[in-house]
């Protein structure tokens, strides 16, 4: 076979080229597909990032309103022990002796509040410790209730007490005071009685005889003589007390020979000449002799002589001297 690069004289038909295809209207719909789609994502990411900043900023409001809510609870039991303890003593005192438990409360429940980045949890365990704070709370009111309910009894014991008292008080006074009356009464009845009063002036001779006289200058002693009788009266040693006023309206006496002083119920203190001790038995006459020898002479007038017991006068007499 020859080939020839001659070109042939009969001219040959070439084929028209296929003709080419346009791409452009599916490149333009795929980038606008594309981008339609980009814009749909962003769209719907943008919402969603919205929506969870939503419910993060939900979240966070009820968070911080939970915070505020718990917060509260606790400044009110703050508020309510505080309240408590300074308006009652006794819840005071039983605060005091539990400090530690509610001093522990009380730093647990702040730290859980100070906490930064708190979580339900943090709040929960917050809100149950208010809760228990509170509980504890309560728990001191009731006990203080008891005490005050055990006080107010007490009270109302030692009332009834002081009342007795008072009432046993008055009637072992009114006793008292009757037994005194009674007592002053048989102490009055008791007194004894002077009877046969006989004042007997005495002229003591050498040879020891006496002799009754009347002269002053002749007198060396006066005699008293009396019985004395009583039907009540403890029986024993009764204290007679003889007065003797000399017409100078004196008292006549002398420590050496017996004299003293004693209390009548009427004069008060005053002074006796002679004191003479009886064995008084109730109901029977007791006879009593009473001597004064003063040493001295007797003036002229009349001597009067006081017989006295238990501080009453019990009898009196008087005898003239010339």
């Amino acid at each position: 076979m020859t080939y020839s690069n001659y070109p042939s004289a009969t001219p040959q038909e070439t084929p028209d080229p296929a003709p080419k295809k346009d791409n452009r209207n599916l490149v333009y719909g795929l980038l606008i597909t594309a981008l339609l789609g980009t814009w749909g994502y962003l769209i719907f990411d943008k919402s969603k990032t919205k929506e969870f900043t939503t419910q993060l900023q939900t979240q966070l409001t009820t968070s911080d309103s939970t915070k505020d809510a718990i917060q509260t609870e606790y400044n009110s039991a703050l508020q309510r022990l505080d309240e408590l303890t300074s308006m009652n003593a006794n819840m005071d005192s039983i605060v005091r002796s539990r400090n530690t438990e509610v001093q522990n409360l009380k730093s647990r429940i702040q730290a859980l509040l100070n906490k930064q980045n708190k979580t339900e949890a943090d709040l929960a365990e917050a809100r149950r410790l208010i809760t228990e704070l509170n509980s504890k709370i309560s728990g001191y009111v009731q006990e203080v209730e008891e005490l005050r309910t055990e006080n107010l009894q007490l009270k109302t014991e030692k009332q009834e007490l002081i009342t007795q008292k008072q009432n046993l008080q008055q009637e072992y006074d009114q006793t008292r005071q009757q037994k005194q009356q009674v007592e002053e009464k048989l102490d009055v009845a008791s007194t004894l009685n002077a009877n046969n009063i006989n004042i007997v002036t005495i002229d003591e001779r050498r040879s020891g005889k006496e002799v009754e006289k009347t002269r002053a200058k002749r007198v060396d002693m006066i005699r008293v003589t009396f019985d004395v009788f009583n039907r009540v009266g403890e029986e024993g040693s009764k204290e007679i007390f003889v007065v003797i006023t000399d017409p100078g309206g004196q008292v006549v006496s002398n420590e050496a020979l017996g004299s003293g002083r004693f209390t009548s119920r009427d004069a008060g203190e005053q002074v006796f000449t002679k004191k003479s001790v009886v064995n008084f038995s109730a109901g029977k006459p007791t006879p009593v002799t009473v001597e004064w020898k003063p040493g001295v002479k007797f003036t002229t007038g009349v001597y009067k002589v006081a017989i006295y017991n238990n501080g009453f006068k019990i009898g009196e007499g008087s005898k003239n001297l010339k």
